[in-house]
């Protein structure tokens, strides 16, 4: 008894030990989490989790660790918390954003229902909603860009690119010492860089940090170079003037806009602050106009949408006007930030829009006082990642952007490659539907009157490759069918596609009708109507195709009015057509016209048969045929 007494003790002593010990991560946990050191506070949850399965530790540790963009360890934590109980609220929304990170759109889309059902007001979340339900279109036009990692070494991420000297200035972390790391990433604190690229776009040596006094103990980046080549503006955490780093009263250091000129010794100095910095809200991620006159930035400053909004500023000759906010069209509840100009484009990063996951590029244009609906450049600019930074250069073929799809936040090349188009179709007969074999396919290309020909293959089905805002006509002949063309054209396409151009031949037989879709009279009128119009350019357009043969035009009216009127009325719709593909080209030999009234009805609405409008109205139709002979003994 005594034994089993002493036993029970010690088994105590344990579970207390272990509870105070998964106590303490806990609470130095949140401290962390209250410093925003989410890489501190990741490792002291994990070690409070090695005790047991805690939903709240299990969702504070998935938050620390979605900070610091570690989707997979963030969304196994939620997932286990999720098994204990359904998340909901904003925890639903952070789950759903990361499983959307991981292309797992399906189930993404069930939380983030979850978590608007709980914030119905949320655009952000209708967004991403819509997002997953319509991620395929992300990839529509994946063969239009070309997106490769660039390989240097030296530094644990590298981000935001822009042209320097001849390379790159860009944003860049490297793997440091505990003491000296950013509480936040676990990472050193960022400073700007350069870096040689050579021809092909790839980087060639080692990354330098800039030279002067633009980096510091903290955070720089990202920044833009103007176009003399001598003014730099810059990110920096809110330090200026000490080497102590400035919080505000929610523990966080705000970024600030910094100005530096290019020194006669080649370095970066004379550093001068924003006008309008602030230490209660952030300013940071610079960009310039072509002609330096306007400054984009993104600022959580108030008056904004939500988020972080992209903002600008007029240069006025005497300093920077106010702060401006982009709009609506632009800036969403959401997160909008690293723009970037280039030509008349504008692009930034959103975690609003449909996006496919995080940050994504959008790109928009300047029209008039407005901007362009935002474009999602969709697969393999974007990925399911965060995506930023996108520069491209003067030509737009070839670029930089920055993305976290490998793991980290690191920079890769971007080639934008034109989009390619082909032509593919099928020669049928219009009687039946039979492919016609082997005809001659004859594609005239508009503008610059170059021809292709090729034979039809067995099937009758052809191919042919087509160029960029091109237009075309593709004609086809074969023994025994009336010639036939249509037209097609690439003007205004931007995806690379295959376009169709299926043709349908009328065989060559003499004094055989054949109905023209679509060509109905009015009551009692026999003027041409524009849905009429429309049919009988297409005739012209045939008949022309076979010059030497005579067609017959024939009308044909339903069964009401008497016989004499309906022959008469008929005949003039006959010539009223006639007329109408005289003006359209066709040489007035080559045309018939013929009235045959009501005495060759398709249905049975004879005299004093009641019939509906639409039965009637398929009588008043109008036919074509091939007369025999020469045109002189047509006319006999």
């Amino acid at each position: 008894m005594r034994k089993n007494l002493l036993s029970l003790i010690a088994a105590s002593v344990v579970v207390l030990l272990l509870a105070s010990c998964a106590g303490y991560h806990v609470r130095q946990g949140r401290q962390a989490m209250a410093l925003l050191a989410y890489s501190k506070a990741e490792g002291h949850f994990n070690k409070a989790l090695k005790h047991g399965p805690d939903r709240d530790i299990l969702l504070q540790a998935a938050l620390a660790e979605s900070k610091q963009n570690k989707v997979e360890q963030a969304a196994a934590h939620y997932a286990q918390a999720e098994q204990i109980a359904a998340l909901t609220g904003n925890d639903a929304f952070e789950y759903g954003r990361l499983l959307m990170a991981m292309g797992r759109y399906g189930e993404a889309e069930s939380l983030l229902k979850r978590a608007w059902d709980s914030s119905p007001e949320r655009k952000d979340v209708a967004m991403l909603i819509g997002a997953c339900q319509g991620f395929r279109t992300f990839y529509k036009d994946s063969s239009k860009y070309g997106a490769r990692m660039l390989h240097f070494t030296g530094l644990s991420s590298a981000y935001a690119a822009t042209p320097y000297q001849g390379g790159l200035l860009f944003t860049g972390q490297r793997d440091v010492a505990p003491a000296s790391r950013d509480p936040w990433s676990g990472q050193s604190f960022a400073d700007l860089y350069t870096i040689t690229i050579d021809a092909s776009g790839d980087a060639t040596g080692q990354p330098v940090p800039l030279k002067g006094s633009v980096n510091g103990p903290f955070h720089e980046g990202p920044g833009v170079v103007c176009n003399d080549g001598r003014t730099l503006y810059f990110t920096r955490s809110n330090y200026y003037g000490g080497r102590k780093l400035l919080k505000d009263g929610n523990n966080i250091s705000n970024l600030k806009l910094f100005r530096a000129s290019l020194q006669d010794n080649g370095e970066w100095g004379n550093i001068s602050e924003f006008a309008y910095n602030s230490d209660n809200y952030s300013v940071g991620h610079p960009a310039l106009s072509n002609d330096g006159s306007i400054l984009y930035f993104t600022s959580d400053m108030p008056g904004g949408l939500g988020g972080k909004d992209l903002w600008y500023c007029t240069n006025l000759g005497t300093g920077w006007s106010a702060p401006v906010n982009m709009g609506p069209t632009i800036n969403t509840s959401g997160d909008e930030m690293f723009p970037t100009v280039v030509g008349d484009a504008f692009y930034f990063s959103s975690t609003g829009h449909e996006n496919m996951g995080g940050l994504d590029i959008f790109e928009t244009h300047r029209e008039g006082e407005f901007w362009s609906e935002p474009r999602n450049m969709g697969y393999p600019v974007n990925s399911t990642r965060d995506d930023f930074g996108l520069w491209l250069n003067g030509s737009g073929t070839s670029g930089f952007l920055s993305s976290t799809r490998s793991g980290t936040d690191w920079i890769h090349a971007i080639e934008v490659r034109p989009p390619t188009f082909d032509l593919a179709g099928t020669i049928t007969n219009a009687d039946d539907g039979s492919p016609v074999p082997h005809a001659l396919v004859t594609l005239h290309n508009l503008a610059d009157l170059m021809t292709l020909r090729d034979t039809a293959d067995a099937h009758g089905n052809f191919r042919f490759p087509l160029g960029a805002n091109r237009a075309y006509t593709i004609r086809s002949e074969a023994d025994g069918m009336l010639s036939q063309s249509i037209m097609v054209g690439t003007v205004g396409l931007g995806i690379s596609t295959t376009l169709r151009g299926d043709i349908r031949m009328h065989p060559m037989v003499p004094d055989k009708p054949i109905v023209v879709p679509n060509i109905y009279y009015d009551y009692d009128k026999w003027d041409i109507r524009p849905d009429a119009a429309k049919e009988l350019d297409k005739l012209a357009h045939l008949f022309l195709e076979n010059p030497g043969i005579v067609f017959e035009l024939g009308s044909h009216t339903d069964s009401r009015g008497g016989d004499l009127y309906n022959l008469v009325l008929s005949d003039a719709r006959a010539r009223s057509a006639v007329d109408y593909l005289i003006r359209r080209g066709v040489p007035a030999e080559s045309l018939i016209a013929r009235g045959y009234g009501e005495t060759m009805l398709v249905n049975g609405c004879r005299n004093g048969v009641a019939c509906t409008e639409e039965e009637h109205q398929a009588n008043r139709r109008t036919e074509f045929k091939i007369i025999a002979g020469l045109p002189a003994q047509a006319s006999e």
